[in-house]
């Protein structure tokens, strides 16, 4: 088989199963993305295949709520605070040793996982979320920079703020999109991500969209708590296997 053909069904593959954990969940396509192709190559090189379909994926799912300017308005100092964590480390996934990064997203899969697995419900007040939201933001713009991942600890905060359902996903898609734009800003800093990585990353679109299709098609089918069990524990043998590999 040649490398052609091995890359186009790697890709393929991967955002399809991606695809379909966003589709199920609302979330994980970025993670199940850059922790699967992980096993293949360096997180650099993963980050940069995720860039246009983790974008194109949560803009659809940003817009497709009716709150975005209050979420904007709430959720900016967060936002700004993801910017300049994921440019202030610049340079960790891309020019850092290989070894080290495959370990770093290998621990942050397994943080994530071992949190959705003890179904932790947090709650942050309002007066504290004015001082942590750009602490939040700082640190989960490091944790992209670092590993490519932008759930952590972002993910976990704001499930804590209290939105109702719709509103979480599309804050989610919010903190998404604005983490995907920062890691590609950085990553396009560093060289890494020219107008052929672009081509590469844009394949991978369709088969991240085809997987969302089929994810909600099953979401309303299935029980979304057995699936997101399911999830997590195969998200947590694959943090450590990467761990692993890293070390």
């Amino acid at each position: 088989m040649s490398d052609l053909w091995f890359f186009l069904i790697l890709v393929t593959t991967t955002f399809l199963v991606a695809g379909f954990v966003k589709g199920v969940i609302g979330l994980g396509l970025p993670t199940v993305a850059v922790g699967l192709l992980g096993l293949v190559m360096t997180p650099g090189e993963a980050a940069t295949l995720l860039v246009v379909p983790s974008l194109v994926t949560n803009l659809w799912q940003l817009l497709a709520g009716p709150r975005f300017g209050g979420l904007a308005r709430r959720l900016w100092p967060m936002l700004l605070a993801i910017c300049l964590g994921t440019w202030a480390g610049s340079g960790l996934l891309t020019h850092g040793p290989a070894g080290r990064a495959t370990a770093a997203l290998g621990l942050a899969l397994a943080l994530y996982a071992l949190l959705g697995l003890t179904r932790l419900q947090l709650r942050v007040s309002a007066q504290w979320e004015r001082p942590l939201s750009p602490l939040i933001g700082a640190a989960t713009g490091l944790v992209t920079a670092a590993t490519g991942v932008f759930v952590l600890p972002a993910v976990p905060y704001v499930q804590a703020l209290g939105f109702d359902k719709d509103g979480l996903i599309q804050a989610l898609g919010l903190s998404f999109t604005v983490s995907t734009l920062a890691l590609a800003a950085g990553l396009g800093h560093d060289g890494a991500f020219d107008a052929a990585t672009i081509v590469r990353s844009a394949l991978a679109v369709l088969p991240a969209l085809a997987g969302m299709g089929i994810g909600q098609w099953v979401r309303r089918r299935v029980r979304p708590t057995l699936f997101r069990t399911c999830f997590f524990a195969g998200l947590l043998a694959l943090g450590a296997d990467l761990m692993l590999r890293g070390l």
